[in-house]
This record gives structure tokens, sequence and C-alpha cells, in this order.
């Protein structure tokens, strides 16, 4: 590793008497402006190329019962710069090596009347700016409430917005493309129904939100190490087009207990003129700690298959029977009851999807749906809901087990929590275990529903510290977290890497709850995966969902190329092939890529992009000369147009193309595909047809003389 550290005025200059102070990149690209304003109160201001991105915004947080708060009549009593360059490699990711490189501006302010001090630390990179507060141990400020955080955002104008609704318990929306000024008036619509869900504003939107602006600039805001502190929010000025910071309350509406010495999340402001760029950023990631854990060895990537789309469309169910309106665990006797014929879990089921797991190369099978309790698990606020341990009649914990240990396959565990987090942290020491005894080594867990504890919502600080509970107790156990239902990423993976997945987003459960809009999965690289990798489960090859639940009339928008697709342009080291046996026994030609795709890459290269239109991906497998390619699109046919100057030269391939057929369409064609091989060198190009809501996915192995 490279790196070093060293102390300099570099890029720092003082004007009086505002008091003002310049930090550029690296690269010089990007310029920030701190200042005070003539009350004291923090501003601050970024150009890139010379373009404003955003104009001299205010920061500071309003404290609760305090009347003077940490806004205004602040000093400069200390700046200090850093230069900071370091290559460190990821226990997996897109690449083998992540370069961390950024000029450092810290500046300590004191409140004259208060006598009190905070920390604003900037850091910009070559491809944008982060910043937080941090609050030093002192006399005159140790505990304290955060009432909210007044961070602002001042666009340049009406931006066009890749947006979802600000909301306290759900990211699972549809994104809407507009105008910053035409939010209020979508606002509704763009808010659809959910089991848990809380809007606070018509002009609310969640990060990471990605922007574009008339000129061609991109602009992701995000924040990074979101760790005990609620989730960050941004509130829309309409008038001023001003962005400011809005915290996830608990249920009293506070918005953070804070001890000092803490600090708050960065917030973060990712830029460039080329859409790429953003996808190809590590800036999130950089600012977090590097990893706690020690020894890695144990955290591996995993492709799996699971008991689970057929519980999704309604084909089965996750209930043992149909016979008790209400369970009590350790009381109600299943072993009396009688089965519904339709649960999931049960051994038969289970070992076919081993067996398929098996014969076609799969690492693990997640079984939902195996324990007491699915009965009567949602709306009711039941605390002592599940016990992590007890499995229906049906289901053979250690027999299954040694049936999948026998075929090289791995069992993957799921915990519902049901919103009743005190019962899993209640559980969780002996889940976990249980877990180790059985041989499973990864857990998804889920948060569905109201959070029943204390009426909070699912992103404030109290539940934010519970999923980060969850992750490094995990860690102790050497299990790996796959968590749905939970917050956002925010980067937190490099320093606890066992957590190799969320969901936090609208997956492809909704295309059997109705369908998502086709250009989703071209959005998503933009906004979500921007604070880590989404388990978003693709994979589905048939798309009329009454062929699987006679009762469930919606329809998977999506070509069957395009899901191949996914396996490249949404990245994750957990990617699962979610639909059935059945159904990819019926395509297996197809399925040969889902086979062949890699989950871990030393290196990756975002050959187009465009938000909402279009994602083109390469990357290559870690450990071999071997490429795979992705590109989905979004509601428009479109030709994409690549290079093949990402492979070796000299060297001669055989690629696979897995393609939209002309005729195809996601919503009338979807199954529509056509599959070609032809040999590519580093000269070659390709025009490949990419049909409404299609893609196609490319299979690059070297051909060895």
């Amino acid at each position: 590793m490279k790196q070093f550290l060293f102390t300099a005025l570099v890029w720092l200059a003082f004007f009086s008497p505002a008091q003002s102070q310049q930090l550029k990149s690296p690269n010089g690209k990007f310029v920030m402006e701190f200042s005070l304003q003539n009350d004291g109160r923090p501003s601050y201001s970024l150009n890139y190329k010379n373009k404003a991105v955003v104009k001299p915004s205010t920061l500071g947080l309003e404290l609760k019962d305090d009347k003077k708060s940490l806004l205004n009549d602040f000093t400069v009593v200390d700046s200090k710069t850093t230069t900071f360059d370091e290559n460190w490699k990821p226990v997996w990711g897109e690449v083998a090596s992540i370069r961390n490189h950024y000029n450092e501006l810290a500046v300590t302010l004191n409140q004259k009347e208060t006598e009190r001090q905070i920390v604003i630390r900037f850091r910009l990179f070559d491809d944008g700016l982060g910043f937080r507060y941090e609050f030093p141990s002192q006399k005159n400020l140790t505990y304290f409430v955060i009432k909210e955080e007044r961070t602002q955002f001042a666009m340049t104008g009406d931006h066009t917005a890749f947006w979802i609704p600000g909301d306290y318990d759900t990211q699972e929306y549809d994104y809407t493309t507009s105008k910053l000024s035409e939010i209020r008036g979508l606002s509704e619509k763009a808010t659809t129904a959910n089991v848990s869900q809380k809007s606070f504003s018509t002009t609310g939107v969640q990060t990471s939100l990605m922007l574009k602006t008339a000129d061609g600039l991109y602009i992701n805001l995000h924040e990074a190490a979101l760790i005990d502190y609620s989730c960050m929010h941004l509130n829309l000025d309409d008038a001023t087009m001003v962005f400011e910071s809005w915290l996830t309350p608990d249920a009293k509406g506070d918005k953070g207990y804070m001890q000092a010495p803490h600090h708050s999340p960065w917030r973060t402001i990712i830029v460039s003129d080329d859409a790429r760029a953003i996808l190809a950023s590590k800036m999130t990631l950089n600012l977090n700690d590097p990893s706690k854990i020690d020894d890695t060895s144990w955290i591996k990537p995993v492709k799996y298959v699971g008991v689970w789309w057929e519980m999704i469309t309604g084909k089965s169910s996750w209930a043992y029977t149909d016979e008790f309106p209400t369970v009590q665990l350790g009381v109600t006797d299943f072993s009396k009851a009688k089965p519904n014929g339709k649960h999931g879990a049960n051994n038969a089921n289970v070992k076919k999807y081993i067996d398929f797991a098996a014969k076609h190369g799969f690492d693990a099978v997640l079984v939902e749906g195996w324990n007491e309790g699915w009965e009567d698990w949602f709306g009711h606020s039941k605390d002592y809901v599940f016990d992590f341990l007890t499995p229906y009649p049906d289901f053979d914990v250690k027999g299954l087990h040694e049936y999948a240990k026998a075929k090289g396959v791995k069992m993957m565990m799921h915990h519902e929590t049901s919103g009743s987090v005190r019962n899993y942290e209640r559980h969780l020491d002996k889940a976990y275990q249980f877990m180790k005894d059985n041989g499973y080594d990864a857990v998804k867990s889920g948060y569905v529903g109201s959070i029943i504890e204390n009426g909070g919502n699912h992103y404030n600080q109290f539940m934010n510290n519970h999923y980060q509970y969850a992750i490094e107790k995990a860690a102790d156990y050497k299990i790996m977290v796959n968590a749905h239902e939970a917050v956002r990423p925010t980067g937190i993976a490099r320093t606890y890497p066992n957590l190799i997945g969320n969901e936090a987003a609208r997956g492809t459960e909704y295309q059997s709850f109705g369908g998502s809009k086709p250009n989703h999965v071209t959005v998503l690289p933009f906004t979500r995966l921007v604070g880590g990798p989404m388990d978003y489960t693709p994979g589905i090859f048939e798309m009329d969902l009454s062929k699987m639940n006679k009762d469930n009339n919606s329809h998977v928008n999506s070509t069957l190329a395009n899901q191949l697709a996914l396996y490249v342009t949404m990245y994750s080291p957990l990617q699962m092939a979610a639909d059935t046996p059945e159904n990819y026994d019926r395509f297996l030609d197809a399925f040969q890529f889902i086979k062949d795709v890699a989950i871990d890459w030393s290196d990756s290269k975002y050959l187009e992009a465009e938000p909402g239109q279009y994602v083109t991906v390469a990357r290559q497998a870690k450990g071999t000369n071997n490429w795979f390619v992705g590109n989905v699109n979004g509601d428009t046919s479109r030709t994409s147009t690549i290079k093949f100057d990402f492979l070796e030269k000299g060297k001669k391939y055989e690629a696979t193309i897995y393609a939209d057929a002309k005729e195809a369409h996601y919503k009338t064609n979807p199954q529509a595909y056509t599959i070609r091989k032809m040999t590519v060198t580093n000269k070659s190009k390709l025009a490949q047809l990419s049909a409404p809501g299609g893609g196609y996915a490319i299979s690059i192995v070297e051909i060895k003389k």
C-alpha cells in the first residue's frame, strides 16, 4: 500500500473580513470555498471546471431546548489542511484496488456566547466533496439533542431530478424524472402504497438523489458512513431551489441524541460532466473507515437460488397451516396442525432447489418460511413473533443441511423480524449460534411493517444503531448479512465487509405486485447503488405471472435479455437467480449466462450511461482474463455502440452475446432473444439493438492458444 500524509497550507487562502478559505481537489477541477457570513453562520460553495455546482449554502444544527443552537455567531479559531493518498484493496468489489486521494480542510469554529466548539471537515476528491460536523470533547457541549440539521445544498437552477418521495420508512418507490420545480405537483402520485410509510413533505426527496443540469453536469447528493445518527433526507425550497437536510425523527420528534466527542455522517456531492464517472466513483466508500474485521477470509461472494419467488408470486405460502387464526410460540402445537398444502419450505421442495443448485454450480439455497409463526406474523404489533430457532414440522434443519453439504451447497438463513426489533435482539446470539451449528454462514434479514417498539421509523438513529448492531454481532459469529427493509447503505460495507447485501429500494418483488417502470434499472445505479450493492434478485424468465399463480395478473416489465444484463449492471457480491427451477429449465441456453457470470471483479469499465435511459458496463472476473458485459435499456429502443478496447492487446476472445431479438419488447414479447458467438479483440466494436425495457449480456472468454 502506498500512503502518505502531510500537513500543508496547500490551496488555503485567507480573505478578510469574511475569513473565506479555498480548497482545491488534487486535479484542480473542483474548488470549494468556506466562509462565515456576517452573522457568523458557516457557509460553503462548490465549483467544478469553473462552473458553479452548489451556490453559497449555510451549515449548522438546531438543538432542542437550546436558545443558541449551533447555527451562527461563530469565529474561526483554527484551520488545518492535509493531503492524503492511498491505495486499498476491498474484500470484494467492482475493482481489485481503490485509490483514496483527497485534499482536506478542517475548520475549528468557536461560538462566542457559549464558548462551544465544532469542527467542519471538508474532503475534496477528484470526483466530489464530502463534509461532516465534528463535536470535540469539551465542557460546554456534552449531551445534546438534535432538533434538525440545517445543512443546505443551494442548486444553480431548475435541474432535472431522478427522485423518490421523502419517507421515514420505505424507499420502495419507482423513480420519477422531473424538473425540481415539478416535484411538489408530482409528489402525491409518486407516493404509492406500502405496508409501512411516512412522508414528511410534498417537496421532500430521498438520497441518493441524482440531478442533471441544463448544461450537462451530473450531480449526486447523498451521505457516507451513517453510524449512530439519523438518515438524511432532503427538503426542497422550490422557490429558491435550495435543498436542506431533513433527518428522520423518533416517535417524540427528536432527530439525534448526541454525546461528545461525536460526529455526523459525511454529506456527499459527486459531480461530473460524464455520467459514467458518477457510476465509477468510489468516494462514498473512501469516506468510510477501513475494515474493522481483521480476518476476512470467511467473507465470500455468493450466487444463490431460493424458495422465495414462488411465495412472492403467490404460488406457495410462507405459512404452514391455514387452521390457526393466531399463533403463540411455544404454546401452539404445529405437529397437530393440518398442512395447507401450499407451504414452500417443505423438505421435498427444498431438496429440489438444492439439487438444482448443485447441478448448475450455485453456492447456496435461501429458504423463507421455514420457521414457526408465519400464520399471524404481520400487522399485529406482535413482540414475540419469531424465535428464529424452531422449524415447522416439514422442515428438517439438520437433515437438509446434511443433504446440501453432501452436494457442495450451503443453506442461507432467513430472519424476518416483522419490525419487532427488541425481539430480534433478544434472540440474536442464539439465532446466530443456531446458524453456525447448522452450517449457515449468511442471513437475509427483514424488517417488514412498522417498527413496533417505540412507534419509531425505519431510518431514525435508534434503528440505524440496531442495523449496525446486527452487522457487528454477525461478524463475531463470522456470518454475512443481507438486510432488507433496512436503511439504504452509505458505504459501511468497507468497514464491515460482512454486509454483503442490502435491499433498501424497490426490488424485483414489485414486479409481482403490479410491476415497476421498465427504466427502473437504468436509474438505480445512479441512486441507490451509489451507497453500496443491492440484493435486487434478478433473473426472472417468466414475465406473465398468471402462469405462476392464476390470481396474479402482474407482468414483469423487462425482457429476458435485460434480466441477464442485471447481473453485470446491478453490482453485488450477492446475486440470486430468483426464478424457479422449472422456468430456468425452459430456457437453459439463456440460463447459461447466469451460471457463467462472475460476482467478484478485478476491474470495471462503464462504457455508456445516461440516467433513466441506459447503462452499459464491462467487468473483468477476478483472477481471470474473462470479461462480462451488461446493457440495460429504458423505455425507447436504441442501438448500443461499444468498443472492446478494455480487452488485453494481442489476445483473441470468444464473445457469446445474449440479446433482444428484433421483435422483442418488455410488454408484448419479453422472451424473444437471440444467442450468437463471435471472435473479438481489443480492436473490435459492436452495435447492438436494445429493445424497450431490454438489453443484452455478453460473456467474453479468452481463446487459449
